[in-house]
């Protein structure tokens, strides 16, 4: 499954990427209680002259982050019609062995009820009627299975 490792390492690199961006910090400006306007805007202006490379690599990883996300985003759509084929083929296998399961029991049903013995010795027919006593019989044309009564 490629999709799938390829899903696992953009997941990685997003964990990596937001690792790295939680380690990087921008103090805050530190300022004196009396300072005077001028004195604010200056401090400021110091501040995002020392942060700009800071800022600009915290704003890149943000950036690739959110690329990373899109990618991430774009294999998980890639993978969900494969998931739905493989689905779809685990179904198909259901069917298949659900009627090998039934054609083992239409034998056995078949079996018992040309066994005159199953019904003579027990005294209960498969099915009974008013007038006759029948017993069941599978038929299959392999697609459709009928289940009939067979008059005994």
């Amino acid at each position: 499954m490629q999709i799938q490792a390829e899903i696992a390492a953009i997941r990685s690199q997003i964990d990596a990427l937001q690792q790295e961006r939680a380690t990087l910090t921008i103090n805050d400006v530190v300022m004196c209680e009396d300072s005077s306007p001028l004195a604010i805007a200056e401090a400021y202006r110091h501040h995002a002259r020392e942060t700009v490379q800071m800022s600009t690599e915290i704003k890149g990883i943000d950036d690739a982050i959110a690329a990373l996300k899109a990618e991430l985003e774009k294999k998980q759509a890639q993978l969900k019609p494969f998931s739905f084929v493989q689905q779809q083929l685990s179904t198909q296998e259901q069917l298949e062995s659900a009627k090998n399961v039934a054609k083992v029991h239409a034998e056995r049903i078949n079996q018992l009820a040309g066994e005159p013995m199953y019904w003579q010795v027990y005294y209960k027919p498969f099915i009974t009627g008013f007038k006759t006593i029948s017993v069941p019989h599978v038929r299959s044309d392999s697609e459709v299975w009928t289940i009939v009564n067979r008059i005994v």
